[in-house]
């Protein structure tokens, strides 16, 4: 694949980065043990499941503020697979709403990235430490030689091109 001119829009780069995020976040979600849903590491510490609700949750917000309509809902944790299917979900609906949507206020970009956007990667890289003491590490990559595409914000994405040992 060659390399692409791209709109330099903070509308394109905010849905490039939710791209970037359905990227990272479904390398740590695909082929996850069945027990990861539920793994602890400590009493006061939240397991997989309920980060992932929370995902979920930031990407509902998002949508929410980019509709001009801020709302936050925190919702209960449903069975994996539920949950893993709505985080797409949600981020798919946020990048088609920015697809269509006239040009959003830039201080509504800058909030949320500065806020549901960047949480979301926090919380993908605790989900990756999660993984790595489950026992079941994924393996390190060069993100920056990723082959990620704006509008692809699904759990199946392109093959790494240059994962480490």
């Amino acid at each position: 694949m060659g390399h692409h001119v791209l709109p330099t829009d903070a509308q394109t780069l905010l849905r490039h980065t939710i791209a970037t995020v359905a990227y990272r976040a479904g390398k740590v979600l695909r082929d996850a043990p069945a027990d990861f849903a539920d793994f602890r590491i400590g009493p006061a510490t939240r397991t997989p499941v309920e980060i992932l609700t929370h995902m979920g949750d930031l990407f509902d917000w998002a949508l929410t503020m980019a509709q001009d309509r801020t709302e936050w809902r925190t919702s209960d944790p449903q069975p994996w697979s539920a949950e893993v299917a709505r985080f797409f979900d949600s981020l798919g609906s946020l990048d088609r709403h920015l697809a269509q949507a006239s040009p959003l206020h830039s201080a509504t970009i800058q909030q949320m990235f500065q806020g549901p956007v960047a949480d979301a990667l926090t919380h993908t890289g605790q989900l990756a430490l999660l993984r790595r003491l489950a026992g079941q590490p994924v393996r390190g990559e060069s993100y920056a030689k990723a082959d990620i595409e704006v509008g692809r914000t699904g759990i199946e994405q392109h093959a790494p091109r240059w994962e480490f040992d």
